[in-house]
């Protein structure tokens, strides 16, 4: 949930782009200017505030503003007021918002619909905000708090309409997703260029062979060979259908390249527990474990682990870390009810997103410091979320969801490899260098 107060001429510079968004950072008052630009997306927090909003002024409460209304829906909320929170929020967005306060309203109304278990109304609030008020879609991606919403069809159909651009829904994700996809495959556009250039060429070529094909079917001295003209209409028509077929199979290429980076932005925000019970995403292990996820029944991924234990010495050789998903754990999303925004148990623990998290994920110290708590097992935080993500990436493969599966990921959180089934231990201490050797070092 957004902090209960704002300054509406400061905005938090985050993403991309140099467009400016608004932030609500957890434990802080009012905006300020970022100092500096992370690499991806930008982000709104929603987190529960632990000290309510300065008092509002007589002339405040005689005429409520959406600004007055944010705050107070915000302080409601820390109380655990939701539904008079909710309808905050609803009132700000009938008093002739601005773009800043209609994205908050908007923004921290679906985080009470999701915080309800309303994934559709909360579906609808985002979707507006991603339309008209320019919500980065990475907001949604990376927001914590929203983790219950993440593991609902309702974040689904978002996304997948955030990846196709459609409607300007996520325009700035998509166009982020294929800056990605350009430096995966950087001949994609070149490629795509001489298909069109080709196949106008042959269509040129075409044009003027049929008249020359008409002539001579009707013979006369004239008339030019029958045989080679037919030759070069039917090399023209060939060479359109090739060409326009490599062109639709190149799109269809980069569509599944972007819906597997789509998922792989979502895999690198999974939180994981620690054997020292500190709480982190899967980006803050990046160059410094190769995650072995183990998805499966209790029996099936707990043998696969013992199995392990045998080789426990040589995968630790080459940073592997066990993370064991057991099917059916997380039946239903988990809320915590003592205030919005609060994960379950642990989760105050997760880093905030921004320069703080930018600052731990870029640090030689931290990574030192992360190194040393890292043990050979890590337990998966919000169950739900993760068999959201592995029955995706089922899917993708075509493999039928629920089927016991491990996935191995690269130094740099890109799926390696998967299979069904569990891993063979020792075809994988064979298959992968050690960390300190050249081959480790190229995947960073």
């Amino acid at each position: 949930m957004a902090e209960a107060t704002f300054a509406l001429n400061q905005h938090f510079l985050f993403g991309l782009s140099n467009s400016r968004t608004t932030t609500w950072l957890p434990n802080r008052k009012t905006l300020f200017p970022s100092q500096k630009k992370p690499p991806h997306l930008s982000l709104i927090r929603c987190s529960s505030s632990t000290s309510p909003p300065p008092p509002s002024s007589s002339t405040e409460l005689d005429s409520p503003t959406a600004e007055s209304c944010v705050n107070l829906g915000l302080s409601l909320f820390s109380k655990g007021r939701v539904k008079d929170a909710l309808a905050q929020f609803e009132t700000a967005l009938t008093l002739d918002p601005n773009p800043v306060e209609a994205q908050a309203a908007l923004y921290n109304k679906a985080c009470c619909h999701a915080y309800r278990g309303e994934g559709k109304k909360a579906a609808e609030c985002l979707r507006t905000a991603l339309r008209e008020y320019n919500l980065k879609f990475g907001t949604i991606l990376n927001d914590p708090d929203l983790a219950s919403f993440r593991a609902l069809p309702e974040f689904k159909e978002l996304q997948e309409e955030a990846r196709l651009g459609g409607e300007d829904i996520g325009y700035s994700f998509r166009r982020d997703l294929k800056l990605i996809s350009e430096v995966q495959a950087p001949f994609r556009g070149v490629r795509r260029f001489f298909y069109v250039a080709l196949s106008a060429a042959a269509g040129i070529s075409l044009f003027f062979t049929v008249p020359r094909l008409i002539r001579a079917i009707q013979g006369g001295d004239d008339a030019p060979d029958l045989l080679a003209t037919a030759e070069n209409a039917a090399i023209n028509v060939g060479g359109i259908i090739i060409f326009v077929a490599l062109f639709f199979w190149d799109n269809k290429k980069e569509e599944e390249q972007l819906a597997q980076i789509s998922r792989n932005e979502t895999l690198s925000r999974l939180p994981l527990r620690l054997s020292t019970k500190r709480v982190v995403e899967l980006v803050q292990l990046r160059d410094t474990v190769r995650p072995v996820i183990l998805a499966g029944k209790k029996e099936t991924v707990s043998l696969a682990i013992q199995k392990a234990e045998r080789f426990r010495t040589e995968l630790l050789r080459r940073g592997v870390l066990l993370v064991p998903v057991i099917w059916g754990q997380a039946k239903a999303p988990q809320i915590t009810k003592k205030g919005f925004g609060n994960r379950p148990k642990a989760a105050p623990s997760l880093p905030s997103i921004g320069e703080d998290f930018d600052k731990r994920a870029l640090s030689i110290t931290a990574k030192s410091k992360l190194k040393t708590e890292v043990r050979f097992k890590a337990e998966v935080v919000s169950p739900a979320e993760w068999e959201s993500w592995i029955e995706d990436q089922q899917k993708s493969e075509g493999v039928t969801p629920g089927e016991d599966v491990y996935i191995i990921l690269r130094l740099d959180g890109r799926v390696r490899r998967s299979g069904k089934g569990m891993p063979d231990w020792q075809q994988i201490v064979k298959e992968l260098p050690p960390m300190e050797a050249l081959l480790s070092k190229l995947e960073r």
